[in-house]
Parts: structure tokens; C-alpha cells; sequence
């Protein structure tokens, strides 16, 4: 028991060290939080979670060769999530900051942003080399079994789950604290940085 326990808590931090780094999905999330609240917010964290256990348990039954051998078709998701990002980046800039929630982008329906941020998450199979590679290094791929690979990715699942949890729920706190004005260069900002890392996936 102990030892399923500890392989729970290092697939916990796993999941941790995978959602923790701020990119595109993290930039979402943060704003929808600002427009919509705890759950406009969370809602994308949940399909991003949900995307990182699937990843995780290719990994762990073996399939990170599947990433470098897409050609073609990993260059089309690539290209294809970064014009959706960039898109998304424009629909930020352009959003009114005082809408209501309901009017806002995604906001207002949780279930579009979960099915958003899982599609981008997935659209980039390279993230099963970082599985892969995270798993060796905290030492998960030397735990034989089924039960084994399971806890693992039970514990990916709910440390990023934890981290989109801590994330929309600060974020939500302080959205009534925040002015039009603040917002309004908020979205702007959020804009931006989503442009640029939609830029930085097409190079």
C-alpha cells in the first residue's frame, strides 16, 4: 500500500511539473477566469487534465515512439493549433472587458473551453516524449504492472487537475477587485502573449 501511495504522489507531481509552466492554455484560463469566474477558468484545466492523462498513459504503456514517427501529420496539429491560438489571441484583444460573462468568449459555456483546451493539448503528440521522459525521471517507468501504470496516471490526472484548481480559483477571487480599464489591458496583454506563442509553435 505504501508503495502504490508513493507512486500515486510522484504521478501527482508529475502532473504538477506538466500543467504548472504559463502557455497558451494557461493564458486562457487565466482570462475566461477574469470574464466568467471559478469555472469558466477551471473548465479549460479540466480538458487539459484530462489530455495529460491520456498522454501519460500512452507513455507508460509504451508509445512515445508514436511522436517522432507522425511526419506530415504532427506538422498539420502543429500548424493548426497554432492558427486556432493565434485566432483565440485576437478574439482576446477584441473582447469588451466589462461584457457579461455569458457574452464573453467561451465564458459563458465551460464546456466549449474544455473541449478547446483538450483539442490543443492533444494536438501536440510530442507532449508524450515529455511524459515519457519525466516518467523516467521520477522514476515511474521502472514500476512493473497495470496496477502500477494506473495509479501513475490517476496521480498526473489529479496533480494537473489540482494545479488548474489553485490557478482559476485565485484568479476568480480577485476578478471583482479588478477594474474595466485593468481588464481591458488585461485582455490586450493576453492577446499579445497568446499571438506570441502561436508564433513561436508555427516557427
Amino acid at each position: 500500500m505504501s508503495g502504490h501511495l508513493e507512486l500515486l504522489l510522484r504521478g501527482i507531481l508529475l502532473g504538477l511539473a506538466v500543467a504548472a509552466p504559463v502557455g497558451p492554455i494557461g493564458v486562457l484560463c487565466i482570462q475566461r477566469s477574469l470574464q466568467g469566474g471559478f469555472w469558466a477558468g477551471f473548465s479549460g484545466g479540466i480538458g487539459t487534465a484530462v489530455a495529460d492523462a491520456i498522454y501519460a498513459a500512452l507513455a507508460a504503456a509504451g508509445f512515445a515512439a508514436l511522436a517522432g514517427q507522425l511526419g506530415p501529420a504532427e506538422t498539420a496539429l502543429r500548424l493548426g493549433g497554432a492558427a486556432f491560438i493565434a485566432w483565440l489571441g485576437w478574439r482576446t484583444i477584441m473582447s469588451a472587458p466589462a461584457a457579461a460573462a455569458a457574452d464573453a468568449p467561451m465564458s459563458g459555456r465551460p464546456w466549449r473551453l474544455f473541449a478547446v483546451t483538450f483539442a490543443l493539448t492533444m494536438g501536440n503528440p510530442a507532449t508524450i516524449l515529455s511524459f515519457a521522459a519525466l516518467f523516467a525521471g521520477l522514476g515511474l517507468a521502472a514500476e512493473p504492472g497495470l496496477d502500477a501504470a494506473a495509479i501513475a496516471v490517476a496521480g498526473v490526472f489529479v496533480g494537473s487537475l489540482l494545479w488548474w484548481a489553485v490557478l482559476s480559483g485565485s484568479v476568480a477571487a480577485l476578478r471583482y477587485r479588478i477594474s474595466d480599464d485593468s481588464r481591458r489591458w488585461i485582455n490586450r496583454i493576453a492577446g499579445i502573449v497568446l499571438i506570441a506563442f502561436a508564433i513561436a509553435l508555427a516557427l
